[in-house]
This record gives C-alpha cells, structure tokens and sequence, in this order.
C-alpha cells in the first residue's frame, strides 16, 4: 500500500497515528444486503479513543489499543504497556487472543455448511452430533443464537476466577467433555424461548463442523477464512499455550483486587476451544468483519439469516444474530460484531453494516466489569465523532447488569 499521508502525535502516553493510503489504490466495498449503505459517519474521533483508553488504565488496565480502518485510511490508537515486566509499549499491530469474537469465525464456518447444505439450521442439533443433547427441541439455530437453553459450564469452571484458571490453564478438554460439564446441569430455559449466552452453544457447534465433515475447526478457518482473507496474523493453534510473533500479554485480575495482577498470557484455551480460542490483531479483525458485512464469506441468504437481531437488553440497543452482536450506538448507527472476554483480554470488534468502517480494541486484562465497560466507548468515539468527556460519561453511566462472555451467570464488579 502506498502511504499519501501520515500524521503522529503523542497525547500523554497515548500514541495516535493516522495513515492514508493513496486513493488510486485503496480498495471499494459493495454492500451486500439491499439498503445498507451507512450514511456517512463524522470521522472517528481519535482524542475520545485515547480519552477512553486513558480512563481504562485508570481503572487496572496495563495497556490498551484501537485500530479503525475506513478505505484507504486508518487510524491508530495505543497507550499503557504490551508486557508489564518488560515496560514494552502498547501498539496496534500486536496479537492477542480474542476470545469470543471468535464465535462469529465459528458460525461463519456453520453457515457456509449451510450454504452447501451439509447442515439444516431448523434441524435438530443431534442430527449432527456424534452425541445427543439432552433435548431433542434443540436446533442449529438455537445453538447459533444462544437460544438452546443449555447451561455454560463456565459458570462453575471460573466462579472463583483464578483458582479456576489455573486448573485448567494447561488442560486440553474434548469438545465431548465440555458438552458433558454443562448437560449434567439442567436447561436455562426450554429450547428457542429465551436468549441466555452460553459457551456450550458454540463448543456443540464445533463439534458439528467436526462431525459433518470430518476436518478439524482448525482446518476449516484456515482454509475458509484465515488463506482466503490473508489473515496474516490470525490463528487458531489449540491446544499450543503459546502466542507466536509480536503479542501484547494478558493480565488476569484476581478477585481479591488487593492482590496482583496474573499474567494469564500462556493457556490451551482448550475450555473454549470453538467458542473462544482465535488469536489475532486488530488489523485482521477489522478485515474480517469488514468482508463478513460486505459478503465476501456467506452467501445473501445466509448473511441475511446472520443478521438478523433480536433485542437482548431492555433498552434494545444491543442485540444477537446467529454469530454476531449488534450494538445502536448514541448517533443511532448500528454496528455488527463481537465481544471477546478471555483470561486477560477484552476486545471489542465491529464494522458498520456494509462494512465499510471496522473497529477493533483491546484491553489487556479481565475479570474487571468497568474496564470493560469503559472499553466499549470507543465503539461511540470510533463510529459516532463523540468528544471524549461523552464517551467516557456514557460509558460510566450504564445501567446495563454487567456480565462477561466468561461465566455470564456471575456478575463481576
């Protein structure tokens, strides 16, 4: 890419960058769905993003990080530190693990099965499973919208959320063992009457990819999503407890916030597996779901099925596709993504409906409900222009009962 212009700025310990490429050679994006062009946005507004970052630090993260990516600009955003023993500054080109985001690489995998009619999503899910769930009600479809009722295990696995992750911080779990974790609780709810987030809807799911066809999830992303988009710096390497190239390292705060932070970095990732174990960067992130919106992975009729969201909080502004969050932000854009929480990272990653501004952010650290919260204002500073003070006021006075993406039963703090 050939850079036109190139703007630095060190605001405290928050370094800002912002590239353009030259037009000639920036790509276009045709949305993919009748009607969904996003009006023009105010450009994003890189001060609240930093003000936002600063105010994360504030509350217990080492360091932060946002990438915007808009045609042929970009903007960057990183503060606070990658690794705290070493001092290494934050910046935007370090991977991460993201946790749940990477639900929406799983059902992307799901819906082109569909695509190709290997799989029915208004079948029974046991139809697919080499083991049956407890009810046979339940479909692909509830299993893809956390409709199925089942009960997510993490709930008992991380109740006390050190202890809990260093007993299976170096296990590696079947997708069998973790199903069976969770059906040995009864259902949520019965299946397709209520939405309830459990990671078991997503470890079931890739036991269906796995059982339909026969390959490795790991196959399947790489060959599906990761070679196709040149994800140069995604990768799915369960049950590797390692992080490869340049990484920003996780920070696990304890339940006794008197205690110190625990650095989390290495892990199988073996108890989300399908459901939380893809390692990326923001840059990669905001390439994938800029080509899911625009249709470059799923065909119309699958990506429509995707999108479609139903209301999950009282207030209706965030809600849940097949894969895929929705969040209507304070200027009324509606943004479609993930959320990811695993132990020490939290990232945000949304893309307008045609998929032509993408945001991704990072704090690295977990088990901290305001800092997560807080992070999401950069969905507001990144899409919406709003000025710091906003983004930051509106974080804070949620009223939204906080769970995470990691036992989403248990209220953090």
């Amino acid at each position: 890419m050939r850079i036109k212009d190139v703007s630095v700025a060190l605001v405290g310990s928050t370094l800002v960058v912002v590239l353009a490429a030259s037009p000639a050679l920036a790509g276009t994006t045709t949305p993919a769905l009748a009607g969904t062009t996003t009006p023009a946005l105010p450009a994003p507004d890189v001060a609240a993003v930093a003000a936002v970052h600063r105010t994360a630090l504030s509350q217990g993260a080492p360091g932060a990080l946002t990438r915007i990516d808009e045609g042929p600009r970009s903007y960057r955003v990183a503060t606070g530190e990658a690794d705290t023993a070493a001092h290494t500054p934050m910046d935007t080109g370090r991977r991460f693990r993201v946790g749940s985001v990477s639900k929406t690489f799983t059902s992307v995998v799901l819906l082109q099965l569909v695509a190709e009619g290997k799989v029915d999503l208004d079948a029974p899910a046991n139809r697919y499973l080499p083991e049956p769930l407890p009810d046979e009600r339940i479909t692909v479809r509830h299993l893809l919208s956390h409709r199925s009722g089942l009960y997510d295990y993490t709930n008992d696995m991380f109740y006390n959320t050190v202890p809990g992750f260093e007993a299976v911080r170096n296990k590696v779990f079947s997708y069998q063992e973790l199903i069976d974790l969770s059906t040995a609780r009864p259902l949520n709810n019965t299946p397709g009457a209520a939405y309830s987030y459990s990671n078991t809807n997503f470890v079931a799911l890739g036991a269906i990819v796995e059982h339909v066809t026969g390959t490795p999830v790991a196959t399947h992303y790489q060959e599906r999503i990761f070679t196709p988009l040149r994800l140069k710096h995604t990768s799915y390497v369960h049950p590797r407890t390692t992080i490869s190239g340049s990484y920003a390292r996780g920070y696990l705060r304890q339940d006794d916030t008197t205690l110190p932070l625990v650095d989390s970095t290495e892990q199988t990732v073996s108890w989300a597996q399908s459901a939380g174990a893809v390692i990326s960067n923001a840059k990669d992130l905001n390439r994938f779901f800029s080509a899911l919106l625009s249709g470059k992975l799923l065909p119309e009729e699958q990506l429509r099925e995707m999108t479609t969201m139903v209301p999950v909080t009282a207030d209706g502004k965030q809600s849940y596709g097949l894969g895929l969050r929705g969040r209507t932000l304070s200027c009324g854009t509606t943004v479609y993504g993930h959320t990811g929480t695993v132990q020490g990272y939290y990232t945000y990653a949304f893309t307008t409906s045609d998929g032509r501004r993408s945001m991704a952010s990072l704090a690295n650290t977990s088990n901290n409900g305001t800092v997560n919260t807080t992070l999401g204002a950069t969905l507001d500073a990144s899409f919406c222009g709003t000025d710091p003070a906003a983004a930051v006021r509106r974080a804070a006075a949620s009223t939204e009962r906080f769970t995470e993406d990691i036992a989403p039963q248990i209220a953090r703090d």
